[in-house]
């Protein structure tokens, strides 16, 4: 079975989001890519409270500058495509209201014919949580449980009716509904959100950091979901975050999917020899503009299915 390919759809500051998803999201479907996905990071603090994904001194990267909003990119990607799933990787579940993001994700599904797939997280920069949070950082993981009830609910029949700590809805008509159960993804890297992911959430959303770590990684998920009784197959869709480069990276301690196309798909390889079905490329940040985000992306779909991936 070939290895499910999805494309992360332009959202840094040197596109031009009006014109450029469009663009990107008409060719990659056109070319076979079979996913378009959208990345959330709402700011840029300068200075940082704290490092990139919480580590003391470690730089924000400067593509994180100026990054559109992931349903307003979706919902562009939607009115240009007909097949193409259409995913979140992830929102940050904390930075939105519990209910309005169901709505908007339940719009959205029903608008493009059933393509939508929730990637949920709690995310880690404090600078966010405090510009944008519903709650406290300390209670994250609630407020990722309770915008999990809420979407059930509300993607669910009439009336609707709950009652959380942050949101409370009297039994209502909410509409549209989706049109299908849309799938959730959770990325789930420790003990207590792996446990959350078997129970709660259709399908898990890995970073590609390079295959072993990745096999291995998969090999716990499913040894936690054979404990906890999971009957149901969990889904997997890993993201690898790639910087293309013309001429190949030379050196044992390349990064996966930093490198030239070749490179790119040789870890394409790597990765899908993990038994891990479908993984989603985000080239965006090491391209000049839309052309050339469609032209790498167009070879690199060629050549990893030239490679039999």
């Amino acid at each position: 079975m070939a290895l499910g390919l999805g494309l992360g759809l332009p959202q840094t500051k040197q596109y031009d989001i009006g014109r450029d998803v469009a663009v990107v999201a008409r060719a990659a479907e056109a070319v076979g890519y079979e996913s378009l996905w959208v990345f959330e990071r709402i700011l840029f603090p300068e200075p940082a409270v704290q490092g990139l994904y919480g580590v003391p001194g470690l730089a924000w990267p400067d593509h994180y500058r100026g990054v559109a909003d992931p349903l307003v990119t979706l919902t562009l990607a939607a009115a240009a495509t007909e097949r193409a799933r259409l995913g979140t990787s992830v929102l940050v579940a904390p930075l939105l209201v519990p209910f309005q993001l169901a709505r908007s994700l339940a719009s959205l599904d029903a608008a493009s014919g059933g393509r939508v797939i929730a990637g949920l997280g709690t995310g880690w920069s404090l600078d966010e949580y405090a510009a944008a949070a519903v709650a406290p950082f300390e209670r994250r993981g609630e407020v990722l449980d309770e915008l999990l009830d809420v979407c059930a609910a509300v993607w669910g029949p009439d009336p609707v009716s709950y009652k959380g700590s942050l949101t409370t809805i009297a039994p209502s008509e909410v509409g549209p509904k989706p049109a299908r159960p849309i799938p959730v993804y959770l990325p789930a890297t420790g003990p207590r959100a792996t446990r959350r992911l078997i129970d709660r959430a259709d399908g898990w959303m890995p970073v590609a950091m390079g295959a072993p770590q990745l096999s291995e990684q998969w090999q716990r998920v499913r040894d936690v979901a054979a404990e906890r009784g999971r009957e149901r197959p969990v889904e997997v869709c890993a993201r690898a975050n790639a910087r293309y480069s013309a001429r190949p990276v030379p050196g044992a301690g390349r990064r996966p999917f930093h490198g030239d196309v070749a490179q790119i798909v040789e870890d394409l390889v790597a990765h899908a020899a993990t038994g891990i079905p479908e993984i989603v490329l985000d080239l965006q940040t090491s391209l000049r503009d839309a052309r050339e985000l469609v032209d790498v992306a167009t070879e690199v779909y060629e050549a990893a299915r030239a490679a039999g991936v």
